[in-house]
């Protein structure tokens, strides 16, 4: 699994790992315009945005992506009970 979340992206499409691959970047369309790697055709306005094995979301889903990734690591605890594990 990769998982990605903010500007950082922008590193995963630059490498051409976001290829056919549907993300979501925490970058204004206008900046995702500019950078020649991105492939609009797959962008997504999602928080968080999940395409196989890969884990992509902008900064303000960062609630989101960590379930996300909990649930795609096979990770099933509650809210709760990750806030208790966290805060330990």
């Amino acid at each position: 699994m990769i998982a990605s979340i903010s500007s950082s992206p922008s590193l995963l499409a630059k490498a051409g790992v976001l290829k056919t691959k549907k993300y979501t970047v925490g970058l204004p369309q206008e900046g995702i315009r500019k950078l020649d790697f991105f492939d609009l055709n797959y962008f997504s306005e999602d928080l968080v945005v999940q395409d196989g094995n890969i884990i992509t979301a902008r900064g303000r889903g960062f609630i989101q992506f960590g379930i996300t990734v909990g649930k795609a690591k096979a990770l099933h605890l509650s809210f709760d009970e990750m806030v208790q594990r966290i805060t330990k």
